[in-house]
């Protein structure tokens, strides 16, 4: 790799720390900003169900039209878009405007963050792709170790919406090193719709996008409410919180290394079993220690940890399936959990409201999981029966298309 690569790169992941930030932050300002728009915690919550749905619907829908659009191109005009949402949502007077916004950041985010992975595999040589798709994804998971205690703090300090004037600056500033340092990255030959329903007819690949459904749903109904969660149930000020978001952060970023390494020692469909069958346990548990503040973040800490430690299993899990057709398999996944996102943030919303508080969403997160390890064990079972199937009778190997 060589020293230009390398900085387009960190520059791209800079990219996606900035996004990634947009993203999670709201969920650590939730009640400042339901306190200020004067709404309720579970309405502030459809904030992050907007952008979640912007971003798994609208992201596949505009890629595809701009599949052989140059790279910088195309990341330029996605920061441009990222720039003027982040301006709205720092002016924004109402709850309808701010949730406008928060469609645009999140179309704008998804489209960033598919073609930043896309020019970072380009730029670099193929014994080098595993290292650049790391550090963007670095960047990414960077977001919630910096970015939402840093936009904690801003909000703090000044007001919430100063966080989004701060984005914009940033990301102006990242656009312009993209168009001076980035070269032209030619974009994608497009992927014939009939190619995408084959993909989908593999029955364990279907079943392994239920189980990404359900996790990050689950994970979606308590880390979204997660803020309120430590302020009202566990009683923790505005500055601890911070801090804690930080420590999950840290912990996160293990977790999700280790489940990278778990993957290739232990097995892919091993480390997800675990780290669903963890997240499912501890989430049941934590609603019945509440009193004890220690024993809680303990709680909530080892949920995170098992929460980023499936994730490069599932991924892992992917490739192994469909080796032919990991990148689509892959952007397919990208907007499952988004949805699942959405899904779970709009869901612990209404469930917010109905019982007037966040004491029990780990209880529904806890149901979620459950379902999400069963949905996993169907999806194994599948894998193992076709690979017996393909061995004895002398097939390719499943996932090959």
């Amino acid at each position: 790799m060589t020293k230009m690569s390398r900085m387009n790169i960190y520059l791209l992941a800079f990219g996606g720390f900035v996004v990634g930030t947009a993203e999670l932050v709201v969920a650590g300002i939730l009640q400042l900003i339901a306190d200020d728009l004067q709404i309720s915690i579970g309405l502030a919550g459809q904030l992050v169900t907007a952008y979640s749905l912007s971003f798994a619907l609208g992201t596949p829908i505009f890629v595809a039209f701009t599949l052989r659009m140059g790279r910088r191109t195309l990341l330029v005009l996605s920061l441009i878009i990222f720039i003027i949402g982040s301006l709205v949502s720092f002016f924004s007077p109402n709850y309808a405007i701010l949730m406008f916004s928060r469609v645009l950041l999140g179309l704008s985010a998804g489209v960033y963050t598919v073609s930043a992975l896309g020019s970072a595999v380009k730029l670099v040589p193929a014994d080098k792709m595993g290292s650049a798709i790391g550090i963007i994804a670095l960047g990414f998971g960077s977001a919630i170790a910096l970015g939402v205690p840093i936009g904690i703090a801003i909000a703090q300090w000044w007001s919430w919406q100063v966080i989004f004037a701060v984005l914009a600056v940033v990301s102006g500033l990242i656009t312009l090193g993209l168009i001076r340092l980035l070269p032209q990255v030619e974009g994608d030959t497009p992927v014939p719709f009939t190619q995408q329903f084959k993909v989908l007819g593999n029955p364990v690949i279907l079943t392994g996008l239920v189980v990404s459904l359900l996790m990050y749903t689950s994970n979606s109904v308590m880390l979204t409410y997660l803020s309120p969660y430590l302020e009202s149930i566990l009683h923790m000020d505005q500055s601890r919180i911070g801090i804690m978001i930080f420590v999950l952060g840290v912990v996160g970023a293990f977790g999700s290394h280790l489940g990278g390494i778990g993957s290739d020692k232990w097995g892919s469909a091993r480390t997800i079993t675990i780290a669903i069958a963890v997240s499912a346990g501890t989430l049941a548990l934590l609603p019945v220690f509440t009193s004890l503040l220690a024993l809680g973040l303990a709680f909530i800490t080892l949920w995170f940890f098992s929460f980023f430690l499936s994730n490069p299993a599932l991924q892992t899990y992917f490739i192994q399936q469909a080796p032919q057709s990991s990148n689509l398999v892959l952007g397919l996944n990208l907007s499952i959990v988004h949805l699942g996102l959405a899904t779970g943030a709009g869901a612990g919303g209404a469930f917010v409201n109905s019982a007037s508080t966040v004491l029990y969403n780990p209880w529904v997160a806890s149901f979620t999981a459950a379902l999400a390890l069963v949905a996993a064990i169907v999806s194994f079972t599948l894998s193992k029966k076709r690979k017996r199937s393909s061995s004895s009778k002398g097939t390719i190997p499943f996932g090959s298309f």
